[in-house]
């Protein structure tokens, strides 16, 4: 199939398939025209990519989960340690996410939202404190 028809059945837009062949994820075989060819395991591998995209895994967490999940031989142990890290390090992005929104919040609490030029969220963006 060509790109058009493996982007459409695994939900991965043809740019982005270029871009992950492009950094070694995908690996299409060339026609003898030069056109990207693609088959059902590569649909599989671009869903697959797609998903833990979905999951906000990053490139080279991506491609050590591809690695195992080719792995017949692998300890699911191997994966499960990913997983987890990941869930650490998305816990921790969503504490830091919830703190800007805190604090944020509270300058908008603070601030007048009226006429007068006086504003705590500039303030405190410059440096200058609420």
């Amino acid at each position: 199939m060509n790109i058009g028809e493996a982007a459409a059945r695994s939900g991965v837009s043809a740019k982005m398939i270029r871009h992950y062949e492009s950094i070694g994820l995908i690996e299409a075989d060339r026609r003898p025209n030069g056109y990207r060819s693609y088959g059902p395991q590569d649909v599989a591998v671009l869903r697959f990519i797609r998903h833990a995209r979905d999951l906000a895994f990053p490139l080279e967490d991506i491609r050590r989960l591809l690695a195992l999940w080719r792995d017949r031989s692998r300890a699911s142990g191997d994966v499960k340690r990913m997983a987890l890290a990941h869930v650490e390090a998305l816990e921790s992005k969503a504490a830091a996410l919830a703190a800007m929104a805190g604090s944020l919040r509270h300058l908008a609490t603070h601030c007048h939202g009226d006429d007068r030029p006086d504003c705590p969220i500039l303030a405190e963006l410059e440096g200058r404190g609420g």
